[in-house]
């Protein structure tokens, strides 16, 4: 999961890296230069930096020792010059050095207290991640699925996109969504909608309506008044895996086609795009259920616009049947069957992020 690799930096390498041996890398400099020049020249300036280092790395204890060792060092480098020790210049470098010193101290308390903080958003966030999307699991019932979700924005662990997978009376069934804009507002949204999915994919055995109570509950929850957003809506694709298997059925509303990979390459699924949830009020007509056999050996794959929609630096789109026709031999992936799961933003609008695979009773990359 996204975060994790974060919070560990955050507490601290296992590994130091070069910038934690800068200070000790700056004393020893100094005390080679000290026994080089023998005391002609006064090299002890080059310690005033040594405090400010150590404050990058360490914390207001280790600067602290750091700013002591330099005082101790200066004086010592001074001593060994007849009449140096209290001369002007040296005093002068005494106090720099000591100033210095509690100045660090104070940015390094700074910095450990901002790392703590960043710590605990971070976990919360996490949290707030794996309560929202779940981890895929690897099978239900005669389906076997896997994912991967990664935020659009760097450095953020939730975003639009939204996916989740559940066994229920009429089979298994996916959603996969993106909402479109972001920050909290698109988060409040993703929640609404997977809460809704959780509940309703158990109770309404029709697809359609399964969608739209999705899109009701998206009118339900979203901010009323100048808080709300007049253009909200979720492009989203609900799946359906039926026991018997054999078959999947699909609700798009507004997302990407599912891409079916298998032996003989990678072809998308012809749907009946509807309306995002959201803009269904805008058409009379309910949304068809489409019906597609899978072949033998064949994967279904379910993203979002993050992956369909990504440019190389020519500004070309990336090739996402083409990539996936490459990996599509017999023999990449010879155990499955069917596909089943999907991961991102929901079926209805168009904007994907992240991409996912699903197969009945054998293993699938879900990706988001």
């Amino acid at each position: 999961m996204p975060g994790r690799p974060l919070r560990r930096e955050l507490q601290g390498p296992t590994l130091r890296g070069w910038v934690w041996w800068l200070p000790l890398i700056a004393v020893l400099v100094d005390l080679a230069a000290e026994f080089i020049v023998r005391g002609r020249e006064p090299v002890s300036f080059l310690l005033v930096a040594v405090p400010a280092l150590a404050a990058a790395t360490r914390g207001p204890l280790g600067t602290a020792l750091s700013a002591v060792v330099c005082l101790g060092l200066q004086m010592w480098m001074a001593a060994r010059r007849p009449g140096h020790f209290d001369e002007q210049h040296h005093v002068a470098l005494y106090a720099a050095t000591a100033l210095i010193g509690i100045a660090s101290v104070a940015l390094a308390a700074q910095r450990e207290r901002t790392r703590q903080h960043l710590i605990r958003a971070n976990s919360v966030a996490e949290a707030m991640q794996r309560t929202l999307l779940r981890p895929v699991p690897r099978r239900l019932g005669p389906v076997r699925a896997a994912g991967f979700y990664e935020a659009g924005e760097g450095g953020t662990l939730v975003g639009g996109d939204l996916y989740d997978v559940c066994e229920t009376p009429f089979g298994v069934r996916v959603i996969i969504g993106d909402v479109r804009g972001k920050g909290l507002g698109a988060v409040q949204t993703v929640a609404a909608v997977l809460g809704s999915f959780r509940v309703s994919a158990h109770e309404w055995q029709s697809l359609s309506a399964l969608a739209a109570r999705l899109e009701l509950s998206i009118a339900r929850n979203s901010p009323a008044g100048d808080d709300g957003d007049p253009e909200l809506f979720v492009t989203a694709l609900v799946l359906e895996f039926p026991p018997e298997g054999g078959e999947v059925r699909i609700v798009d509303r507004g997302h990407p086609a599912p891409v079916a990979v298998g032996p003989n390459g990678a072809r998308r699924l012809p749907t009946a795009p509807g309306l995002p949830l959201g803009l269904g009020g805008l058409s009379p007509d309910g949304v068809d259920t489409t019906v597609h056999l899978l072949g033998p050996s064949e994967v279904l794959v379910l993203h979002t616009d993050g992956v369909s929609e990504a440019r190389d630096e020519d500004g070309v789109f990336y090739p996402v049947l083409e990539r996936l026709g490459q990996g599509s031999p017999g023999s990449a992936h010879p155990t499955r069957r069917r596909s089943c799961r999907s991961s991102a933003p929901t079926r209805n609008a168009g904007r994907r992020r992240p991409t996912t695979t699903t197969e009945p009773s054998s293993p699938c990359p879900w990706t988001l």
